[in-house]
C-alpha cells in the first residue's frame, strides 16, 4: 500500500492573517512539503497541473525533477497530467527524461483537469475532452512501447517513423493512473489498458466513489487482466487534525469557510458528513481512512491533499508530523486482512522484474552532423 500526498498548488489568501503568499514562496513550499513527506516515511508526492492563476503547478516535470534531486526514495507523481491539452509526444519525452533523472521514481496520473478555459489556450476544443483523452493516451502508450512510430489521428499532425527520446528507462514505461471523478469513459480506459484508476475522492460522497471503482474493477476483469479485486485502485482524500479534536475544528473552520473550491457553501459539519474530508484527532483520521476499504475494497494507493485553502507552510508541516505519528498504524490497518493475491502498487522495480529484467532501450543511430539521423533509417524501417 502506497501512502502519500498530492498538491494542486493553489495560491490562496490565509483568511486568518489576510496574507497571500507569493508564487516564489508557494513554489518553494511545495518542495519543502515533498522533502518532509519523504522524511516521515511517505511513499508518494504528486503535483497537479494548472496553467492559470491562482496556481503555481505549471511545468510539473520541472518541479518533480527539482524535488527528485533532493530526495532519495519518494515516488514522484502527477495529479494530474493534462492528457487532453498536452501533446502526447511532449509527455513521452518529458516523463521518460524524468524517469532517467530520478532512477525510475516516477509515475503519472492522466486526467482532463477541472479548468475549462485551458482547452483554447492550447488550441483544443473542450467539447472533445473525452475523445482527446482517449486518442492522446493511445498515442502516448504506443510511443513508449515502440521504437519507431507511424501514426495518424484526428487531433494532431501525423507521425512518420518517429522515435521518442529518451526511451523509457530499462525498457519499462512509467506506470500510469487514470484520474477521474465522474467519467465512466476514463474508468473504462484505465481498465482497457490494465492501468491504474485513481478517484479524486474529495468532493463527492463515498457512494459515488464506490460506484466508479466497481465499474473500473468489472471492466478490468472483462478485459482479461485478472479478477476484479486485483485491479489497481487509488484514492484521494483530505484531513485536518490536531491532538485535540475540537482544536482541529476550530483551527480549520476559517480555511474551509473561505476556500475557493468549497467555501461559502455547505457547512464544515455537512461537508465532512457527505464527503471523505476528515477533521478531528489523529485517531479519528486513522479510523476514517481505514474505512475507505468498506466501499473501495483492498486498494493500492492513498493520497491526501494537505496544502490548500491558504494553510501556511508551518501548519502543513505540522499536519505531516501528525500523519507520521499514525503512519505505522495506518499501514498495519491496511495490511490487516488483505488477501495474499491482492497486488501491491506497481513500482519501477516491480515492473522491470515482471518484464524479465532491465534492458538498454537506447535507440542507437549514427548522427548526421547537421540534422540528425532518422531512427527508421538506422533500423531499416520503411518510411
Amino acid at each position: 500500500m502506497q501512502i502519500g500526498i498530492f498538491s494542486v498548488g493553489d495560491v490562496t489568501t490565509d483568511p486568518t492573517t489576510g496574507r497571500t503568499p507569493t508564487e516564489f514562496e508557494r513554489i518553494q513550499a511545495q518542495v519543502e512539503i515533498a522533502k518532509k513527506a519523504e522524511d516521515i516515511g511517505l511513499d508518494v508526492f504528486a503535483t497537479g497541473e494548472h496553467h492559470n492563476p491562482p496556481f503555481i503547478s505549471s511545468a510539473p516535470t520541472t518541479t518533480l525533477a527539482w524535488i527528485g534531486a533532493q530526495t532519495k526514495k519518494i515516488i514522484l507523481s502527477t495529479a494530474t497530467t493534462l492528457i487532453t491539452t498536452t501533446d502526447p509526444v511532449l509527455i513521452a519525452e518529458d516523463y521518460a527524461k524524468l524517469q532517467h533523472l530520478s532512477g525510475g521514481r516516477v509515475d503519472l496520473m492522466m486526467g482532463r483537469g477541472n479548468t475549462g478555459p485551458v482547452y483554447p489556450w492550447f488550441g483544443k476544443d473542450i467539447r472533445q475532452g473525452i475523445n482527446l483523452a482517449i486518442e492522446n493516451y493511445a498515442l502516448l502508450h504506443q510511443l513508449w512501447r515502440e521504437d519507431v512510430v507511424t501514426w495518424k489521428g484526428r487531433f494532431r499532425t501525423p507521425l512518420q517513423g518517429y522515435t521518442s527520446t529518451p526511451r523509457p528507462l530499462d525498457g519499462v514505461p512509467p506506470f500510469v493512473w487514470h484520474g477521474s471523478i465522474r467519467s465512466p469513459e476514463i474508468a473504462e480506459q484505465a481498465a482497457f489498458y490494465g492501468d491504474g484508476y485513481f478517484h479524486n475522492h474529495i468532493f463527492w460522497p463515498s457512494s459515488h466513489a464506490g460506484q466508479m471503482i466497481r465499474l473500473y474493477r468489472e471492466r478490468w476483469e472483462a478485459h482479461g487482466h485478472g479478477p476484479s479485486d486485483t485491479a489497481i485502485v487509488g484514492l484521494g482524500g483530505q484531513f485536518f487534525m490536531r491532538k485535540n479534536s475540537q482544536d482541529a475544528w476550530n483551527d480549520f473552520r476559517p480555511y474551509f469557510d473561505n476556500a475557493p473550491v468549497y467555501g461559502h457553501g455547505p457547512s464544515l459539519e455537512d461537508f465532512t458528513k457527505a464527503t471523505p474530508l476528515t477533521v478531528g484527532s489523529p485517531q479519528q483520521v486513522l479510523e476514517r481512512t481505514l474505512s475507505f476499504r468498506d466501499y473501495a475494497g483492498d486498494y493500492q494507493r492513498q493520497l491526501f491533499l494537505l496544502d490548500h485553502a491558504g494553510l501556511p507552510l508551518k501548519t502543513v508541516l505540522e499536519q505531516l508530523d501528525l500523519l507520521g505519528e499514525i503512519l505505522p498504524e495506518m499501514r498495519k490497518g491496511f495490511a490487516e486482512g488483505r488477501p495474499a493475491h491482492i497486488p501491491d502498487a506497481p513500482t519501477h522495480a516491480s515492473m522491470v522484474a515482471r518484464a524479465g529484467g532491465a534492458k538498454d532501450s537506447t535507440v542507437y543511430a549514427a548522427a548526421d552532423a547537421a540534422t540528425g539521423h532518422r531512427a527508421e533509417d538506422a533500423l531499416q524501417v520503411s518510411a
